[in-house]
């Protein structure tokens, strides 16, 4: 029984320290389930599981790289979103206001989709069937909305058409209709393309919310934050591929369907190669409770109720980051082409507002380049900060946020018509964005590596869902103070309204993440847990001294 108590200790140690001293050589013990709502193991029952090497970090960049094509989805549609609308006849108002779209779909469908995959039982993962199903119903519901113009072909009306079509600014659309190229008129193609958006960013989700998991269950807890990193690298890197993208035409809302297309390709390729590497261990029907229909729901509620206290303080800062956060990355484009250029979408080829929009796109696409850069840049530095130096995390997520409020507060008081300007602004706006998907997912994906190694029950996907859906919140309430200040004025004025929004929120976000508790947890591996160590052997030996016995082989181990 000695031996026995000896090697499950000696088992017990090489799953903590995750190995024997070498990273080829590392190894850790095989959970009942990898990753995700893990079903509770003990020391004794993990020490009789296999032991199986830890993935090599360049499989799990490449598990990564559907993030990529993601990104390139949604830094794409994301400030076209708006214009393509009112390229097929909607207002400005109601182009914002169809925006809210993937605000609530992400809150609604990343958890649910979360809870789903976590305790799906197919044989082929948990992860897998899901991608898979956001995969497909990407495809369609992608090419019905960039090609709603070309299922139903545009109506056009000349300058005596109705000046009601750009409601809540009259005036623009007086001018507009002046000009020699017609305007669309509201029509079938708009009524189908607006709830289509809707459908599309529910697959996106589906598509997109079982990525990370995937990762955070192959990898190792020591890989855990640094993989959430090169999440935010294979962003960067999306994002650059986004822009350049959109300088193939002078004005890409004239040509959704071919980009679209483009993109959904690269989508399928990503994913291909991802599932070429990954391999699940299917999750086994009997490892957990029996599900019904309201399990997903009923689980969300439980991670809610469990989470650790830090989830809940990054939900309040990560909602205040991406109102600012917003303001960039969905209405920028406007506000290079219609505020800063005084372009105008719908003028006559060839006219002033015309160059103008196609100088102001030129402008936005190339300062989008260069933010992808600094964000690649910016991802290096965060990746060697957080492996080579002992700064908690706090301290560098707060400076990157607290950029994004200089940044804001210049774009809505400087800025003015100053190309060059609003091109520097818009690149260092990348950074809370870099900080905010780098940090938080990498905070919570340790935290719930190591408790899943101590037998608790926990929910990687799920609770990441969730800090994505304080995203969305954000997201939603920057949509929705654009829209009213819009129903008031032009979108010229409103604009740099909104940045000054985004400036207080990111300020306040910033001020939050100071006082984020991002200690490690008990028992910490690394230079963190030395004093803990030190403590655990000192009240070991007291405990032998207290009952007269010398120590065990278990305790020696």
């Amino acid at each position: 029984w000695e031996q026995f108590c000896c090697i499950a200790a000696l088992e017990e140690a090489v799953f903590i320290t995750g190995g024997f001293g070498t990273d080829s050589g590392r190894l850790r013990t095989t959970q009942a389930m990898v990753g995700g709502m893990d079903a509770p193991t003990t020391p004794l029952s993990r020490s009789k599981q296999e032991a199986r090497e830890v993935w090599p970090l360049w499989k799990l960049v490449l598990i990564a790289l559907p993030q990529l094509s993601v990104q390139v989805l949604w830094c794409f549609i994301g400030p076209h979103s708006a214009p393509y609308m009112q390229h097929l006849g909607a207002g400005t108002v109601l182009a914002t206001l169809n925006n809210i779209a993937g605000p609530i779909t992400g809150f609604f469908t990343g958890p649910i989709v979360g809870a789903t995959s976590d305790g799906l039982t197919s044989r082929f993962g948990r992860r897998r069937p899901v991608i898979v199903t956001g995969l497909v119903s990407l495809w369609i519901a992608g090419m019905l909305f960039s090609g709603a113009e070309h299922i139903f072909p545009l109506r056009q009306c000349g300058a005596a058409g109705p000046a009601s079509i750009l409601e809540g600014n009259a005036t623009n659309a007086t001018r507009l209709l002046s000009e020699a190229e017609p305007m669309p008129v509201p029509c079938t193609a708009l009524f189908f393309a607006a709830p289509m958006y809707w459908v599309m960013d529910v697959t996106i989700n589906i598509l997109q919310t079982p990525h990370r998991a995937l990762v955070a269950d192959l990898a190792s807890p020591h890989q855990q934050v640094p993989m959430q990193v090169v999440f935010v690298f294979m962003m960067s890197i999306g994002n650059f591929l986004a822009f350049s993208i959109m300088q193939i035409y002078e004005k890409p809302v004239d040509h959704m369907i071919e980009l679209m297309l483009g993109i959904c390709l690269l989508n399928t390729v990503c994913v291909a190669i991802q599932f070429s590497v990954a391999r699940e261990i299917p999750l086994n029907k009997a490892d957990g409770p029996k599900k019904n229909a309201c399990s997903p729901v009923l689980d969300v509620v439980e991670a809610v109720r469990h989470s650790p206290c830090l989830l809940y303080q990054l939900a309040g800062v990560q909602c205040l980051v991406w109102i600012g956060n917003t303001a960039w990355n969905l209405y920028s484009a406007q506000w290079f082409t219609q505020a800063v250029f005084q372009g105008a979408e719908h003028a006559g080829k060839g006219t002033e507002e015309y160059n103008n929009y196609v100088e102001g796109n030129a402008a936005f696409s190339f300062g989008g380049q260069m933010k992808s850069v600094l964000q690649l840049i910016s991802t290096l530095v965060i990746m060697a900060i957080l492996l080579k130096t002992t700064i908690r995390p706090r301290l560098v997520y707060a400076p990157c946020i607290f950029i994004g409020t200089v940044v804001s507060l210049l774009a809505a008081f400087v800025v003015g018509h100053a190309g060059g300007f609003a091109k520097l602004c818009l690149i260092f706006s990348i950074m809370p964005e870099t900080g905010s998907f780098a940090i938080p997912f990498g905070l919570v994906a340790t935290l719930n590596s190591r408790a899943a190694q101590e037998g608790k029950v926990v929910s990687t996907a799920l609770q990441m869902a969730l800090l994505n859906c304080c995203v969305t919140v954000g997201q939603q309430i920057c949509t929705m103070i654009l829209a009213v200040i819009e129903s008031q004025m032009s979108l010229e004025k409103a604009l740099p309204l909104v940045f000054m929004v985004a400036a207080v929120a990111q300020g306040f976000g910033g001020i939050g993440a100071l006082f984020l508790n991002d200690a490690p947890p008990d028992a910490p591996l690394g230079e963190d847990s030395e004093e803990t160590e030190a403590d655990a052997e000192e009240e070991t030996e007291v405990d032998a001294g207290n009952s007269g016995e010398a120590n065990t082989p278990a305790q020696e181990a």
